[in-house]
């Protein structure tokens, strides 16, 4: 991971809803906490133009960050944010800590490959439908994968991707398939349009992934 990201950080001395509006807006900062580890919980505040621009880099999500609060770096990763449920803006976030020594759990988002070349697209017409956009895992602090690459190129019309068809790098395991092979989400299938050949046997393989997907939500 060659990205390095440091979110610069104050204590939070004024508490309570009516101070996280104000700090909102009149001073254009968010909220934000971060927590765990051997330390007790801080209260915090981040720039938010900052943390915005952070927030466009995808690998900021899956990284281990450097949270200054005050001159004291603490390394943590992002681990919750909450958005406006009208507008595209941040309202907190939440950092948590961690130890080099100790595995963490934490989504990584999955990039897709060859969907345009795959099989099933390109040589039987098919579509290609998403039951995941990212896989939760467990791993190292310092092995935390940027993002986790499906290779759609060789998936037929009615197949389905599961996590188990997933290979994850050195170190990094599926938090779901530890639970066992029931666990076995749906990442991804292609299915027919409407009408076309083995249509129903495609739908169908459609309707399994996408009960599969929503099963453990």
């Amino acid at each position: 991971m060659s990205d390095q990201f440091e979110v610069q950080a104050e204590l939070r001395e004024d508490m309570g809803k009516g101070a996280s509006r104000r700090l909102r807006r009149l001073a254009d900062k968010i909220p934000a906490i971060i927590y765990g580890g051997d330390k007790e919980p801080q209260s915090l505040t981040i720039i938010r133009k900052d943390l915005e621009k952070s927030l466009e880099n995808e690998a900021f999500y899956s990284h281990v960050l450097e949270v200054n609060v005050g001159g004291d770096a603490q390394k943590a990763i992002l681990k919750d944010l909450q958005r406006h449920p009208a507008k595209d803006l941040v309202m907190h976030a939440d950092f948590l800590r961690v130890d080099d020594k100790v595995a963490i759990k934490v989504h990584v988002p999955i990039h897709f490959l060859n969907e345009e070349n795959c099989h099933g697209v390109k040589m039987e017409g098919g579509m290609i439908q998403h039951q995941a956009t990212d896989i939760e895992v467990s791993c190292l602090p310092g092995d935390i994968p940027e993002f986790i690459e499906v290779d759609m190129l060789e998936i037929k019309t009615g197949e389905i991707v599961h996590l188990s068809d997933v290979t994850l790098p050195a170190g990094v395991t599926s938090v779901a398939l530890a639970l066992g092979e029931d666990h076995d989400l749906a990442i991804a299938s292609v299915v027919a349009p409407k009408g076309g050949k083995d249509g129903d046997e495609v739908e169908a393989a459609a309707d399994d992934a996408a009960e599969e997907g929503e099963g453990e939500e």
